[in-house]
């Protein structure tokens, strides 16, 4: 394996608690996909969670190389949970033809979160 990009984010939980609280399911629905909507909304400090995500989206764009160009939306970049609690990244649209694009076969990551802040690594690979 190859490490093609590397990306790492750091978010205030307050900052996106007060965007849910000020845009609700409207803010939620353009951001997160409907299984990370579920997967946060079900834990008790829901916020601390929807910022790791966030975080999580943000770094996984810096590892691919491109920001928020070449037609990629927030809901690109899903951030899924396995059944043991570790993070996984699935990839969608705009954000899915970039990696292809760069050869990128997979992205690992990992997020931590407290009351007050989140932060995401995420690093991309491909095969080479």
């Amino acid at each position: 394996m190859e490490i093609v990009g590397i990306g790492t984010d750091i978010t205030e939980c307050a900052r996106i608690e007060k965007m849910i609280r000020r845009h609700g399911a409207h803010f939620l629905d353009q951001v997160f996909t409907d299984r990370e909507i579920a997967y946060s909304s079900s834990k008790k400090r829901s916020a601390e969670h929807f910022t790791g995500r966030w975080a999580a989206k943000e770094a996984v764009l810096k590892a691919l190389g491109t920001g928020w160009i070449g037609g990629i939306s927030w809901k690109d970049v899903e951030v899924v949970n396995e059944p043991g609690g570790r993070p996984n990244v699935v990839l969608h649209g705009g954000a899915q033809k970039i990696a292809s694009r760069l050869g990128i076969t997979g992205i690992q990551i990992s997020i931590s979160h407290c009351a007050s802040h989140a932060v995401a690594m995420a690093v991309s690979l491909s095969e080479k």
